[in-house]
């Protein structure tokens, strides 16, 4: 499929940000991180998803009403992304309104913690709302049928981890900057980026050695034929040749995954590595990993959409 730069970007950055908030959440509740590290990285969390969110709004033939999309929940996966989004921001503000104190009364160095029930509450609340709206995210592609590169069992679990990736990279990077210890983040960006590769290779895989489950015969309403054509539907390109055979990703696809595989596996493995056994380089090699990460996000985004075969291709 012809790949939107406006859903790629969201994708990319409201992958990001609700992956920063969970893990800012989960630091809350475990006690790990000081809270003049992550008021400012829940800051950056929120402004990730919101522009993320107003990127997508671009993709859409009539942004005004997109509004319409929310009443749809019951059967919608979109319209579910849209609620979850708007819901998260509530604990979201509430966590941010927990740490504000902490960060400008307590010790610079002091663990930052729920304080209160409310503080939990809030916690919990925006580590649930960010991965729920991953996953509404992930099941708007995943549900699609006529599109076999989208509905398989790994596109899921690979949202998820995308968002845990580039949420622990952007995490460890702005506690390295703060001056914090990111040895920790920094062995689950390690781990994540592991995960991520393994399961983008097993991915690519499945989609490559995968017959697409019909044929041209099904296409034109004659199963079980062997259907040749003579002659093109239409004389020139139309919406749908357009945005459903592209054919860019599949030449250069190779190329494309290697380049993904170093930006989001490699690289940010390489320098959690480097973070951990010398943690005074942390501050430096982390901020790179956390850009190399969501670059790699990018490539493998564009991919993601641009070698997406919609069936509708085989009657074209």
């Amino acid at each position: 499929m012809h790949p939107a730069f406006s859903v790629i970007v969201f994708s990319t950055l409201s992958g990001a940000g609700y992956g920063l908030i969970a893990l800012i959440a989960l630091a809350m509740l475990t006690a790990a991180t000081p809270a003049r590290a992550l008021l400012p990285l829940l800051a950056l969390a929120a402004l990730l998803v919101t522009a993320g969110l107003l990127s997508s709004l671009a993709h859409l033939g009539k942004p005004a009403r997109a509004w319409r999309a929310f009443s749809q929940w019951r059967t919608s996966w979109l319209s579910r992304e849209g609620v979850a989004a708007l819901a998260t921001y509530v604990p979201v503000v509430a966590l941010g309104a927990t740490l504000l104190p902490q960060m400008l009364t307590g010790d610079a160095h002091a663990p930052a913690q729920p304080g209160n029930a409310l503080g939990v509450a809030a916690a919990v609340l925006a580590l649930a709302g960010a991965v729920v709206t991953v996953v509404c995210t992930a099941m708007i592609y995943a549900s699609l049928k006529p599109i076999p590169a989208w509905c398989h069992r790994l596109v899921l679990p690979g949202y998820l981890l995308f968002a845990l990736l580039t949420g622990a990279a952007l995490l460890a990077a702005g506690i390295a900057v703060a001056g914090g210890d990111a040895r920790p983040w920094a062995a689950l960006l390690a781990l994540a980026s592991i995960a991520m590769a393994a399961v983008k290779q097993r991915y690519w895989q499945a989609i490559d050695t995968s017959p697409l489950p019909f044929n041209r015969g099904d296409a034109v309403g004659l199963p079980d034929r062997q259907v040749s054509v003579f002659e093109r539907p239409h004389t020139q390109g139309n919406y749908l040749t357009r945005e459903m055979g592209f054919v860019v990703a599949r030449r250069h696809a190779r190329r494309l995954r290697v380049i993904a595989l170093l930006l989001f596996g490699a690289l940010p493995l390489l320098a959690a590595l480097c973070a951990w056994w010398l943690p005074g380089t942390a501050m430096f090699v982390l901020p790179l990993a956390a850009a190399s990460t969501l670059t790699g996000a990018l490539v493998e985004r564009w991919l993601f959409f641009a070698q997406a075969r919609h069936l509708v291709a085989l009657y074209y």
